[in-house]
């Protein structure tokens, strides 16, 4: 009887949480967010810090800067140099950002996991059939940013970004608790697939997924912001080449990035649902053929 309590004492909790982060005016409360976010005042910024932390495990002890002049400034603060050193191997893909582990899988027949019990299919995701294809059988890796998290992202490895498909979308909360009950979340939400290309032409993809609240994603790729909860796909071509570890973005708040290996790579040593992993990171580990082991 007690474990029973105990159990319907949870759900309730988890009842709470997803009412209160998601049954509200979702995209008004984003926008709105956003708004407060960019007000410039430093009492303002140190009280909403201080309101912040009660409620999150905020650390800026590897902030480049302890002071802001807005709560914006503080949700996509750069870090000390050196504070995120990416794994030099040719082979690895490093995470490109601070996260914790969610579903991670291979892509088969199209599909992929959100949560358990929650498939979505990978071309509702991309906006493209022809691109979802070009994926299967492909290792994927679901990164979640929590709200105090660094929110900025990296180049997993020397690559070119050819493509970027900014897909407009909703805003809801993209926590666990509402993975295990929205179906296709991260396909409603607005996103933006970068289609890369390693050094020998082999495809990595990563889609950054936007969430409530701030919402908003940036990308040094594009020569200016996007215009976001614009209706369909905005599909903008690029040639960008960056290096490892090169900063490629940031969210304006907590979301998540999911990382679609080459075909030839598969998680690396330790990689579980669950786990914390920091920018730089081995990720994916490709592997690489060598000639000596062929006699």
């Amino acid at each position: 009887m007690k474990t029973l309590r105990l159990r319907d004492r949870f759900l309730l909790q988890e009842d709470l949480n997803f009412l209160l982060t998601n049954r509200v005016p979702r995209l008004a409360l984003t926008r709105f967010m956003g708004w407060y976010s960019r007000l410039r005042s430093p009492w303002l910024t140190r009280f909403s810090i201080a309101v912040w932390r009660l409620f999150t495990d905020l650390d800026l002890s590897e902030a480049k800067h302890q002071r802001f002049d807005s709560l914006r400034d503080c949700f996509i603060r750069e870090l000390r140099e050196g504070a995120r050193p990416f794994d030099p191997g040719e082979s690895v893909l490093a995470s490109p950002c601070d996260a914790i582990v969610g579903a991670m899988g291979t892509v088969q027949q199209g599909m992929v996991l959100q949560a358990k019990g929650f498939p979505y299919t990978l071309t509702d995701l991309m906006g493209s059939a022809d691109l979802a294809s070009q994926h299967e059988g492909c290792s994927y890796v679901t990164l979640r940013l929590t709200s105090s998290m660094y929110h900025r992202f990296h180049a997993p490895q020397d690559m070119r970004i050819s493509r970027v498909t900014y897909i407009s979308g909703d805003t809801w909360n993209v926590n666990p608790i509402a993975l295990k009950r929205i179906e296709r979340l991260f396909c409603r939400n607005e996103r933006a697939v970068v289609e890369c290309r390693l050094q020998d032409e082999a495809r990595l993809t990563l889609v950054p997924v936007a969430a409530i609240l701030v919402a908003s994603i940036r990308l040094h790729c594009l020569p200016h912001p996007v215009p976001l909860r614009e209706q369909g796909a905005n599909v903008m071509a690029c040639d960008t080449h960056v290096q490892k570890g090169d900063e490629l973005g940031w969210f304006e708040h907590g979301s998540t990035l999911i990382v679609f290996g080459p075909p030839d790579a598969r998680w690396a040593s330790g990689i579980a649902s669950g786990q914390f992993i920091k920018a730089g990171q081995a990720l994916f580990q490709r592997c690489v053929f060598d000639p000596a082991d062929v006699s």
